[in-house]
Order: structure tokens, then C-alpha cells, then sequence
């Protein structure tokens, strides 16, 4: 396995992959410079925080994508943006012939596993800590996990979760259904804020295979997740410390 970083501007993408060479850097600075390029154009783009009309068949790939997954997550284009390069750089990954890479950009992550892997829950929460781990069988075709939180991060998020975690075949429908869901973590009580955000995710579920939901005392879930394991503290900051 080779193991690599990529830090574009606020891209910062930490890569496993069965390749020994790849040009995924160049690819990303192109992903970026699209995306740039059309922030300058619409602001409300940049700005919305509610979804907005603009797909287009002349846009670039990125743009139409971030459109395509807010609108069916119901939230703004940017909300999409961290998993949408990730999915679009493992579909880079696969099309050079790779069977097992492993993008993660920002917590929002993108695989393509031959073997078993652990990917990590970080939800910092209180009964949990963070000794907890999504068990990922082998599989062909891409995954999406992706998670939003109201107290961890630098994302906006208008609720009070721990974490919440999207597992969809797209990476970026998860990375836009994470911050939705978690937006409605609220609450007087734990119980409350889980229930409302049940309530949310249950409104989009032809749209992800999984939904966990984790706040103060207590975790709710949605649909099929992967086996939940028990594994040692991991460090966030690097993904190669809990995605083994």
C-alpha cells in the first residue's frame, strides 16, 4: 500500500491506495480550479445554504454534482463539496485500475476495498469516547461514509450532535445528507434531539444504506450500517491511524 497527503488550499486529503503511481493531485488541482472558477460566477453557490436550480449538461462535472446531491439532500451545494472530491478522486483512483483506495478529505471519505478495513467513529461523546469503528467487508463498487457534528469541526451545523455518519454509495449525497440530518439533532433532552434527527433521516432514506446518529446518552440508527466494532482510541487527525 501507498500512502499520501494532499493539501490543496481547504482540500486536505489523505490518501491509501494500491498504486504506486497516480497524477491525483493534478486531478484535484483541476477539481478545484472548476470549482473556483464557477464560485466566481454565482455566489449564491458559494453562499446558499438551501438548495438552488443550476444543473446544467455545459457546467463542469463537480458543479453539476454538488448541485445534483443538495438538492436531494436539501441543503446548499457547498454543504456537498469535501465529499464530492472525494468521490470524484476515487473515481479517478478506480478508472487507473485501483481495487482498494481509501480517500478521506476533511472526515468525508470515499473507498473501494478488496480487503477489510476499520474505519473509525469519531464522536468525541462522553460514554463512547471514540473506541468504536465501522467493520467495511471487501466490495467492488465505491462507499461513501460521511460525518457531520454541532461540536466537532470547523462545517456549520445548526444542531447539537456528537456525529452523525452517512453511509451511501455516493460520497457526496453522504457528505450533504450528514450536515441535513445533523442539522435537526435538536432538542430539550438527548433523547429529543435523536428522535427529530430520526425523524429527518427517515425522509431520505432511498438516498444512503445507513444512518448513525450519536448525542449525549444516546445513539439512534437508520437503515443498514456495517458491523459496529470495539477498537482502540484513534487519532482524527490522521486516517491512517483508525482506517487499517
Amino acid at each position: 500500500m501507498f500512502f499520501s497527503e494532499i493539501d490543496i488550499e481547504e482540500t486536505h486529503i489523505r490518501l491509501t491506495t494500491d498504486l504506486s503511481a497516480h497524477d491525483l493531485k493534478q486531478y484535484v488541482h483541476k477539481l478545484r480550479f472548476d470549482l473556483k472558477n464557477y464560485i466566481r460566477l454565482s455566489q449564491d453557490f458559494l453562499l446558499s445554504m438551501e438548495p438552488i436550480a443550476g444543473y446544467a449538461e455545459n457546467l463542469p462535472d463537480i458543479i453539476n454534482r454538488m448541485y445534483e446531491s443538495s438538492n436531494n439532500a436539501d441543503v446548499g451545494p457547498m454543504a456537498c463539496v469535501a465529499g464530492t472530491i472525494s468521490e470524484m478522486s476515487l473515481d479517478y483512483l478506480i478508472k487507473m485500475g485501483s481495487d482498494y483506495s481509501i480517500v478521506e478529505n476533511g472526515g468525508d471519505i470515499a473507498l473501494v476495498n478488496d480487503t477489510k478495513v476499520l474505519c473509525g467513529i469519531y464522536s468525541n461523546n462522553h460514554v463512547l469516547g471514540n473506541n468504536i469503528a465501522f467493520e467495511i467487508r471487501p466490495r467492488r463498487r465505491q462507499l461513501g461514509i460521511c460525518t457531520s457534528s454541532g461540536k466537532i469541526g470547523h462545517s456549520i451545523s445548526f444542531g447539537e450532535s456528537d456525529s452523525v455518519t452517512v453511509i451511501s454509495d455516493s460520497p457526496s449525497l453522504a457528505d450533504g445528507l450528514a450536515t441535513r440530518i445533523a442539522n435537526d439533532v435538536c432538542g430539550d433532552a438527548s433523547e429529543d434531539k435523536v428522535a427529530n434527527a430520526l425523524e429527518t433521516a427517515e425522509n431520505f432514506r432511498e438516498f444512503y444504506r445507513g444512518v448513525l446518529i450519536i448525542s449525549d446518552d444516546n445513539v439512534g440508527t437508520v437503515g443498514r450500517l456495517p458491523k459496529i466494532v470495539e477498537t482502540t482510541e484513534f487519532d482524527v487527525k490522521n486516517i491512517f491511524n483508525f482506517i487499517k
